[in-house]
């Protein structure tokens, strides 16, 4: 049964990716709007904010890495939705293919255009100046967060992928997601806001997840917002899988 979901997986995988390899436009349109905020930020906003960071660009990639996740998993709703109206879900159904392996084809192909935009992020954040001093562990810590938080929000993306009456309905869920970055320490020092905005800046995923990154591509000790952000990243990856299976079923019983 472990071999049969691989396989189809893999099938349904290489299906998906093909279609994002006829539209490159797509990793390209969610690498784009976090590049422009990346730049207005910098060389616009960057002058007038004190980060107390030597290179602003360095302080502010890791919310622009979120805003990015936050932009492409919108796709992976897209993309379910046409899937369920077109009824090939329902042609799926009639083979003898594992049912849950048409969602985690989904959920990886959002994983893999993901990290070629992030990839697409960080280059262009380079050419902007940033650098890190950051060890291959420090690398593949940042790589480990940033997969969890993406495996986290695409199964968030699964529900109203499933769920949604039209287009627009699938893909707006992420509008909230893309803005909760600018209340937290993302731009800006979470101790310039006013009483209450900070403590939601405070206690929200994004500050943990992206005070974490910045340690480790800084090379500085990494204290408890490690801990912070992969347990808000895990809590939020296992709530919405058990979610998004449970509509799941429901849709194909």
């Amino acid at each position: 049964m472990t071999t049969h979901f691989f396989s189809d997986t893999a099938v349904l995988l290489g299906r998906s990716l093909r279609h994002i390899a006829r539209s490159l436009d797509t990793i390209i349109t969610t690498a784009i709007m976090p590049i422009g905020f990346m730049l207005l930020f910098v060389y616009v906003f960057g002058g007038a904010i004190n980060s107390g960071s030597d290179s602003y660009v360095s302080y502010l990639l890791p919310g622009i890495l979120i805003i990015t996740i936050a932009s492409g998993i919108s796709y992976t709703a897209y993309r379910l939705f046409l899937d369920m109206k077109s009824g090939i879900f329902e042609r799926f159904q009639s083979m003898p293919i594992a049912r849950s392996s048409v969602l985690w084809a989904h959920v990886l192909t959002s994983l893999v255009a993901n990290l070629v935009s992030l990839a697409v992020v960080v280059l262009v954040a380079l050419l902007m100046g940033f650098r890190s001093g950051a060890g291959p562990a420090a690398w593949l810590a940042v790589v480990g967060i940033l997969v969890l938080f993406t495996l986290a929000l695409t199964w968030i993306a699964v529900i109203p992928g499933l769920t949604a009456k039209s287009v627009d309905g699938a893909s707006a869920f992420s509008y909230p997601l893309i803005f909760l970055p600018f209340i937290s320490s993302a731009f800006v020092p979470t101790a310039t806001m006013p009483g209450p905005v900070r403590a939601f800046a405070e206690h929200q995923p994004v500050t943990s997840i992206v005070n974490a990154i910045r340690d480790l591509f800084s090379d500085q000790p990494v204290g408890a917002d490690i801990w912070t952000a992969l347990a808000w990243c895990v809590g939020i990856l296992v709530v919405a899988y058990v979610f998004a299976v449970a509509t799941y079923r429901r849709k194909i019983a």
